[in-house]
């Protein structure tokens, strides 16, 4: 029997994400998530939990995800589950995280309003605006108002 690995989760960014560059000059972004739950307990209470989920993405889709997200932003991500073992101070450590394969931006962008913006690593036709320094030095761009957008 072949099995099946697949997870989608939506949260919020816990920090900036870390890009970096492995030996070999693939590009890998690390970030954490924060998936907020809420059920009601055999009283009829509601109860609230914060699961954290460590993430990894490579390669192009890393460079935007470190471009466009910082800590606090919307995200949706899908991927599968991947166990990492080591050994340190000679103990035995294991960490199960998210490959991510596909995400979407999820939120305003930099005003944190509820609405939703499509991108993700196969289609980033819209993102929000970039946290950081653009290297475009064309300055007469005006932002897009996303109120403008028919969809």
């Amino acid at each position: 029997m072949r099995g099946f690995n697949k997870v989608v989760l939506m949260g919020n960014l816990t920090r900036d994400p870390e890009l970096r560059t492995t030996p070999n000059g693939q590009t890998v972004c690390s970030f954490s998530l924060a998936v907020n739950r809420t059920w009601k307990n055999a009283n009829g209470e509601q109860q609230e939990a914060v699961d954290y989920i460590d993430c990894n993405i490579w390669g192009k889709p890393a460079e935007i995800i470190d471009q466009y997200m910082n800590k606090g932003s919307g995200i949706l991500v899908s991927g599968r589950l991947q166990q990492r073992s080591w050994e340190q101070d000679g103990q035995k450590r294991s960490k199960v995280e998210v490959v991510v394969e596909d995400f979407n931006f999820v939120g305003g962008g930099n005003d944190g309003g509820g609405s939703s913006q499509r991108s993700s690593s196969s289609n980033s036709s819209s993102a929000p605006a970039p946290k950081k320094e653009s290297k475009s030095n064309d300055s007469d761009d005006e932002p897009i108002n996303l109120d403008d957008i028919p969809f």
